[in-house]
């Protein structure tokens, strides 16, 4: 299998309707580590941080801060020193007149698009992504048996 932070998305356009997915965070992790440091960051850290963020925002832009633990808001303030992500807060008035404060994350798809468009620093080549149809080619005989699931077997 391929390895997903090494590869620069063939369409890096971030617009607001679409979807950070885990390669294009996991690569633009590799850029701004890069960017920050000097020395090369392992791969595997950055997809790991990615699909870390990517089980909280799933589809979304933002996320409630409640909803972190301490581990967790720890790699989302890493990420926050990179650019990655910003905070935000909100205040809303309850029924009974005190004020609520909501402490909340998103992602910084702009500056996500910006690295993913500047490339590799490090490394030359950046190769292509596989395309769609070659993805599904890679998957085991057991990825695409769902019945078990739906039987309770699995």
């Amino acid at each position: 299998m391929f390895s997903r932070s090494k590869r620069k998305p063939k369409d890096p356009y971030l617009g607001q309707k679409d979807v950070i997915s885990h390669e294009i965070l996991s690569y633009a992790i590799m850029n701004a580590l890069k960017k920050k440091n000097t020395e090369n960051p392992e791969e595997s850290v950055a997809g790991e941080m990615a699909d870390h963020v990517l089980n909280f925002f799933g589809y979304g832009e933002r996320i409630i801060d409640n909803v972190l633990e301490t581990k967790d808001r720890d790699i989302f303030y890493t990420l926050e020193d990179l650019g990655l992500l910003k905070q935000g807060r909100e205040e809303i008035t309850l029924y009974d007149g005190r004020e609520w404060r909501i402490f909340y994350w998103t992602l910084k798809k702009n500056y996500i698009e910006t690295l993913i468009n500047e490339g590799n620093p490090h490394e030359e080549g950046v190769p292509e992504p596989l395309p769609p149809e070659e993805v599904y080619t890679e998957l085991s005989d057991e990825a695409w048996n769902r019945g078990d699931y739906a039987s309770g077997a699995g």
